[in-house]
């Protein structure tokens, strides 16, 4: 997959319930409806709901039901209240969560079960499951894609390194390793845009820690180098291009020329480093990350020089019309 497609991901109520999700979730009924899809990021709070009014209730959402709701449903005649529960229910909602280890209606379990709406319990106060929930889906839900590239953490600057295959990504990047900085992903890099528009990558599973170094063959950077020299994860903060010197264009020698690499509909800041026998990559990488940091501070070298530049020729002008005039 290209570093711009992304790969929807189908999440269940059954995920809900992994260990993985860690959200405390315990099945009460409608085993039928795990595999009820869910594909909004936000739970609900049904509210006026049970009473009727429906038009705000989405399909494919978790529903909440907290003290309030449940108390107002033992308010009710029992018919009065299994009719609103199934009105609520036919909305084909994700799943049901109720909080607090609350009691749970005979009248929902037995309309959970009939309809196949899977009715979930947790011990979590409402805002806490719901804080929880959220946070699980919208993880699941990000849009993600696969790149090929080196992710490394260079002075706690994210830096993806793209090239073609040999370039020389994985040598600066086993360099930058020795130089104490970190390996998050080596030639795979699993991409995903949380919704800030912030871009996380980290490892497939099964090359996680390894990097392939050409004439020395796989090698386990952690084993190699201790913990301290990978992360599970980091924010992409900036994409540096590889490129060999006969290919690349007029490189840009100043700084002032902003380009930027599109990941997942994203901008990220990106810069194209002409690659030669000699060159030492590693260093620019270092250099790239502390300049960044820089700018990230408001402090912008070849904006700054410029403005020198532009200040010093605009006074010299000024002296030579005062002189001219004299």
């Amino acid at each position: 997959m290209s570093d711009n497609d992304s790969l929807a991901t189908k999440l269940t109520v059954r995920s809900l319930l992994s260990e993985a999700a860690g959200l405390r979730l315990v099945l009460l009924a409608g085993e039928a409806g795990l595999g009820r899809r869910v594909t909004f990021h936000r739970v609900q709070k049904p509210g006026l709901a049970l009473a009727g009014f429906v038009r705000q209730v989405q399909p494919e959402r978790v529903q909440i039901l907290g003290a309030t709701e449940l108390a107002y449903l033992a308010s009710l005649p029992v018919e009065e209240a299994r009719h609103g529960i199934e009105t609520f229910m036919a909305l084909e909602p994700a799943c049901i969560v109720v909080t607090k280890g609350l009691d749970v209606p005979a009248e929902l379990f037995e309309a959970a079960d009939r309809l196949g709406v899977p009715l979930l319990r947790t011990p979590m106060r409402s805002s806490m499951a719901i804080q929880a929930i959220q946070t699980y889906i919208e993880h699941e839900l990000a849009p993600t894609a696969s790149i090929h590239g080196v992710l490394m953490d260079v002075l706690g600057v994210g830096i993806l390194l793209l090239g073609k295959s040999g370039i020389g990504k994985s040598e600066a990047a086993l360099e930058l390793v020795m130089r104490g900085h970190r390996m998050v992903a080596d030639d795979l890099v699993e991409v995903r845009r949380s919704a800030h528009d912030l871009l996380v990558g980290w490892s497939a599973e099964l090359i996680k820690h390894h990097m392939e170094v050409r004439g020395v063959g796989i090698i386990n950077i952690k084993d190699m180098f201790g913990v301290a020299s990978v992360r599970d994860e980091k924010r992409i903060e900036l994409v540096m291009e590889l490129v060999r010197w006969e290919e690349s264009e007029a490189a840009d020698r100043v700084g002032l020329d902003d380009q930027t690499h599109t990941i997942l509909e994203v901008p990220v800041p990106l810069l194209r480093i002409p690659v030669s026998p000699g060159r030492n990559v590693s260093s620019l990488v270092e250099v790239a990350a502390r300049n960044r940091l820089l700018q990230v501070r408001g402090h912008h070298a070849a904006r700054e020089f410029q403005e020198r530049l532009d200040q010093a020729l605009a006074e010299a002008r000024q002296r030579r019309f005062r002189g001219d005039v004299e």
